[in-house]
């Protein structure tokens, strides 16, 4: 790629966004940043208690994390971001923060990524929202700059693939 990269991980709750984003961002020798970092308290308490966020709830996290990828164009710093970017107007609005964004769509079943909910630790988002992510998700259109990466390829295979598909694009 030309310039620095700017990438969105990008899929519903248990996809490996967080996993597959870092280690991108090392083999791209680049910045991370997990986006479920930037939510605001009360969107947090909102998940914990089993309650699906609204376009309202997003709209400040999104425009955080948009803020995130400008900052990081503006420095010519490429930057991966985990973010799960479910709906298309989630994603031009964080295109405003770098035009040249690449979404990287992780995809798979329902059944696979409930197993993954079930087996994680520690994290706010209960399984009992992953029917609403689903819902939610608008896969990324054929005028979008986006990847598509298999969820049931390993970690390492995945990356690679996902590195081909960069390469390809510039």
């Amino acid at each position: 790629m030309n310039k620095a990269p700017m990438i969105v991980v990008m899929g519903v709750c248990g996809c490996g966004k967080s996993e597959i984003g870092r280690r991108l961002a090392a083999a791209l020798d680049t910045g991370f940043v997990e986006g479920d970092d930037f939510h605001p308290p009360h969107n947090v308490a909102r998940m914990e208690a089993g309650t699906p966020l609204t376009d309202a709830d997003r709209q400040l996290w999104l425009e955080t994390l948009r803020d995130q990828l400008a900052a990081a164009a503006a420095d010519g710093r490429g930057l991966v971001l985990s973010c799960s970017a479910l709906k298309r107007r989630y994603r031009d609005l964080l295109r405003e923060g770098d035009a040249a964004t690449v979404f990287v769509h992780l995809h798979g079943s329902r059944a696979l990524i409930g197993l993954r909910m079930q087996a994680r630790q520690g994290h706010f988002m209960p399984l009992g929202l992953i029917d609403s992510q689903f819902a939610d998700l608008q896969p990324p259109a054929a005028d979008e700059r986006a990847i598509a990466g298999d969820i049931t390829l390993p970690p390492d295979e995945l990356v690679r693939h996902i590195l081909q598909q960069l390469a390809a694009l510039s």
